[in-house]
C-alpha cells in the first residue's frame, strides 16, 4: 500500500498581536508594477491594463506619471484608485492613487508626490474595541482621506501575525458584496 503525502496542520497565529487599521477607500483596486529594467505597468484587481483598455483612467494616469512612479522602486505596488467618477467619488474633482503599504510609505518615507497612502486609524494590539472605535470615528467625523466627506466606506484590519486583511464596512457589512 502506498501512503499518501502527509499534509500537516498549519500553525495558528495568535490573535492578540499587532494589527493596523486603515480607512477602506471605495474606488477600484489598482496596481503599478516596476520591473528590474524600469518598465512601468498598470494593473487592476485581476488584469494588466493599458490606456486603450483602461480601468477608470488609471492606465492613462500611470502613463502620464511614469517618471514619478519610478520612485516607488522595483516591485508590485497595490492601492486604491478613487475619486471623481469612481464609486463614492469622495466629493473630489480629481482621482487619487492611495497606496496600501503603510509600512513602506509613511511620514518618514513619503511616496512620490503623485500618490497618497491610505489613512492609518489605529496601530497596536488587536482588539475588537479598537475596530468599533475606528468605525465610530469614521461615522462621526467622515473620511480621513477626503475631509468633510461624510460617507466613508469602512476599514481594513491588517493582522500582522496572520498576514491577512479583513474589511468591515459601515453599510451592509453583513451582506455579501453586490447583494
Amino acid at each position: 500500500m502506498t501512503i499518501p503525502e502527509f499534509i500537516p496542520w498549519p500553525k495558528i497565529p495568535r490573535l492578540n498581536r499587532e494589527c493596523v487599521i486603515t480607512e477602506k477607500l471605495d474606488g477600484t483596486n489598482a496596481s503599478v508594477l516596476i520591473t528590474a529594467g524600469g518598465k512601468v505597468i498598470a494593473g487592476s484587481r485581476n488584469r494588466w491594463i493599458t490606456p486603450q483598455n483602461d480601468n477608470y483612467g488609471f492606465a492613462a494616469w500611470v502613463e502620464q506619471n511614469k517618471a514619478a512612479l519610478l520612485e516607488l522602486g522595483e516591485g508590485h505596488h497595490f492601492g486604491e484608485w478613487c475619486g471623481n467618477g469612481i464609486q463614492r467619488t469622495y466629493g473630489l474633482s480629481e482621482k487619487r492613487f492611495s497606496l496600501f503599504n503603510i509600512h513602506r510609505w509613511n511620514a518618514l518615507t513619503p511616496p512620490p508626490k503623485c500618490c497618497s497612502v491610505v489613512p492609518v486609524l489605529y496601530k497596536g494590539i488587536f482588539h475588537s474595541d479598537r475596530i468599533n472605535e475606528c468605525l465610530e470615528h469614521l461615522r462621526m467625523h467622515g473620511s480621513m482621506a477626503a475631509p468633510f466627506f461624510m460617507r466613508p466606506e469602512g476599514i481594513v484590519v491588517y493582522h500582522t501575525a496572520a498576514n491577512q486583511c479583513f474589511k468591515v464596512t459601515l453599510e451592509k457589512d453583513n451582506e455579501p458584496k453586490g447583494a
